[in-house]
């Protein structure tokens, strides 16, 4: 974790809503102040001339940006163990991992260091080390929170996303950041409602749909019965519980891998030796072009280039990058359709299992599957969040809320309810 030695002496503003609030940013969000290296090797020792628009949020806002945190290379991971700096260890217990790619701003938050962090979201690098660590992470709607100083890795899919310990703590973190950027092309131009004014509200007439695609035969019983348990006391609240359907659920994952590498291919082509980070030396300039960026890019980044490059070269890129977008669009179709039939949100799991032991999961496949329940809601661009809901041989894991476009509002009134209804039981 890397610090800066002058954040704690800067003025604030008493008045302000995060006044002297220590806050951690991951790798890839870019600060004048610290390094912003991705995890990568590629892009050692950078320090970028220009800040996120959301770290001049946060410092706007009084907070203290005072560490960066590590991360999957590049933000390509779902463990914290493809960085360049070393893996990450879950604070709950450090033989296992924090999850990623944010894993990082994660432990800062479940090691007490902060109660708010930001980190990146492609296909659930928040959302998933929220229910591995037991904190809540809030990815907002696509749009929502400006991008502009985020390292590229899937452009049409990432998201600035927040950690905090409580509920209350992501919903102030994200009513900070969000709000339009006329420097983000992809930022909109809507008002961002009071997060925290949905605190205490009623859930009589809410309704929540169980999507039955999220609960396989194959997910373990224990989960299916802490995300049931969430449910009832949602109902016994006043909430309407219905089961509700994704059809095209099961193609995420292979919609994904075929859609973020794609586009981190176009977005890593920049890192060449010449314009950021380290030069390796080579024969001429091809030479020098390969050496960079076949010494700089760790294992991951580079099968994810290599797949990414493949799916857009010539004879392929209707077959399978185009396609994906198709199905993509089916995939945000099912979202649209559920909420417009009267479901105002949706309660899944999180991930499928708890935290994993570091070096467990050696299959690129299998670690994929990490995401099969997070990356949906990247694909279609909603809001989705992760609240603690219980523990599985005493490992957190949450429970996922999804709402519709812009809707963060009442996901964070069933998130709230959530909160105050399990109680001690979410953490036991």
């Amino acid at each position: 974790m890397h610090q800066d030695a002058d954040a704690a002496s800067a003025p604030t503003d008493a008045r302000a809503p995060l006044a002297g609030v220590p806050v951690a940013l991951k790798l890839n969000i870019a600060t004048t102040a610290m390094p912003t290296d991705c995890g990568s090797r590629i892009l050692e020792g950078y320090v970028s001339p220009y800040e996120a628009t959301v770290t001049r949020k946060l410092r706007a806002a009084g907070a203290v940006v005072f560490a960066k945190t590590n991360m999957d290379e590049f933000a390509m991971g779902s463990s914290n163990e493809h960085s360049a700096w070393g893996p990450v260890r879950n604070p709950v217990d450090p033989e296992r991992v924090p999850g990623g790619s944010s894993g990082g701003s994660a432990a800062a938050v479940a090691a007490g260091i902060v109660r708010i962090a930001l980190g990146s979201e492609t296909g659930g690098s928040v959302r998933q080390p929220a229910s591995f660590c037991g904190l809540t992470g809030v990815k907002p709607t696509y749009g929502r929170v400006p991008r502009y100083g985020l390292v590229a890795f899937a452009s049409s899919l990432d998201h600035v996303a927040v950690f905090g310990k409580e509920v209350d703590d992501a919903a102030l973190g994200l009513q900070v950041i969000a709000g339009h950027d006329p420097r983000d092309a992809t930022s909109v131009d809507r008002p961002v409602p009071d997060y925290r004014a949905e605190a205490g509200k009623p859930l009589k007439g809410l309704v929540v749909g169980r999507p039955r695609e999220y609960f396989p035969s194959s997910l373990d019983p224990r989960v299916v019965e802490l995300c049931d348990r969430a449910l009832d006391r949602l109902k016994a609240q006043g909430a309407e519980v219905r089961d509700v359907s994704l059809p095209n659920t099961d193609l995420a994952i292979p919609v994904y891998y075929i859609i973020a590498p794609a586009e981190a291919s176009s977005n890593l082509a920049r890192f060449d030796g010449v314009r950021y980070g380290a030069r390796r030396t080579g024969d001429g300039l091809a030479g020098m072009y390969e050496a960079t960026r076949s010494r700089g890019f760790g294992p991951e980044v580079t099968r994810r280039i290599l797949l990414g490059t493949y799916v857009l070269s010539a004879g392929y890129y209707d077959a399978y990058y185009r396609r994906a977008q198709e199905v993509r669009e089916l995939i945000t179709r099912d979202f649209a359709n559920v909420f417009a039939s009267g479901v105002h949100v949706l309660l899944t799991p999180t991930t499928p299992t708890p935290a994993f032991r570091i070096g467990a999961v050696s299959d690129p496949y299998a670690m994929y599957l990490n995401d099969i329940f997070t990356a949906t809601a990247n694909l279609a661009g909603v809001p989705a969040m992760s609240v603690p809901m219980g523990l599985i041989e005493g490992l957190p894991i949450g429970a996922q809320l999804i709402a519709n476009h812009f809707d963060e509002s009442t996901m964070f009134r069933a998130a709230y309810a959530l909160e105050r209804a399990l109680g001690a039981e979410a953490h036991s």
